[in-house]
């Protein structure tokens, strides 16, 4: 296998371990959350959970957040997460700011930083694999 072929297929799995399994933990996450908000109130109507009504289309916006983070750093451009975090942000302020739950922002602020974090440990990782077997 040649080192360019290498790294792509390094780059390629810690891509789709980054977009697969990124979903599986923020959901992961956001369980936790539930069971700790409801579990302290007793009532479930400013639920972290309730809250994902509001923010619709969260799974999809989480999987095009972690491939632009991702690709960001393999790419060596990480401006490109503030670009991806500025133009989420933007676009869910409308939302947000319109009378919503204090839970949407809740969710949407646990989300992104779950989300972004794995991208990014799992980008850092790519790389480090990748440099540790002199690959370019």
């Amino acid at each position: 296998m040649t080192s360019t072929l290498a790294s792509v297929v390094v780059v390629v799995l810690f891509g789709a371990l980054a977009v697969g399994l990124g979903g599986v933990l923020t959901t992961a996450v956001f369980r936790q959350v539930d069971q700790r908000e409801d579990a302290g109130r007793g009532d479930d109507s400013e639920s972290v959970q309730a809250a994902s009504e509001i923010l619709r289309g969260g799974a999809w916006i989480g999987v095009l957040e972690r491939v632009a983070v991702f690709a960001a750093i393999v790419a060596g451009w990480p401006e490109g997460i503030a670009i991806v975090l500025a133009v989420k942000s933007l676009a869910r302020y409308p939302e947000l700011q319109a009378g919503a739950a204090s839970a949407a922002a809740e969710r949407f602020i646990i989300g992104t930083f779950v989300s972004t974090l794995f991208a990014a440990g799992c980008a850092g990782a790519a790389l480090a694999i990748r440099s540790s077997l002199l690959l370019p």
